[in-house]
């Protein structure tokens, strides 16, 4: 099977297997509607591209007992009595941020380029969230 493209929605519909089926394994697979074409793409293709591409530059600090995380040139931040514990709440921090993205700050200038981090956040578990936060585990 090489890569499918579809004219319409309702070209699509009727070959929703095939058009899946390229997109699992890894063909370029897409639809037009109106003047906009759309790609599908697998999930864990999507998510550990993303990862590649959108490392999280998060800072760790040890500072007053306790730890912080932060990413800079986002409004993020989290501190725990404990790196574990910081890190779980950048987590929750993370998944709040994007949840937030797709209600209202999608069109926002300063926050409309952070689709990447929000399709990453939201294709991820939390270990995966935790992983790129730090870097993998060995």
């Amino acid at each position: 099977m090489s890569g499918v493209h579809y004219e319409s929605y309702t070209d699509a519909r009727a070959h929703l297997k095939d058009l899946l089926d390229a997109a699992d394994r890894g063909h370029v697979a897409t639809v037009r509607r109106d003047s906009r074409t759309t790609a599908f793409v697998d999930r864990e293709r999507l998510r550990h591209f993303l990862a590649a591409v959108c490392p999280s530059h998060a800072q760790v600090v040890a500072e007053n007992g306790g730890w912080s995380i932060f990413i800079p040139g986002l409004p993020l931040a989290a501190d725990g009595a404990s790196f574990d514990e910081a890190r779980d709440e950048m987590v929750a921090a993370l998944r709040e941020y994007a949840d937030d993205w797709q209600d209202h700050l999608l069109d926002a200038p300063n926050h409309a380029n952070n689709w990447g981090l929000v399709q990453l956040v939201s294709l991820s578990d939390d270990d995966q969230l935790r992983d790129w936060l730090v870097g993998a585990r060995q």
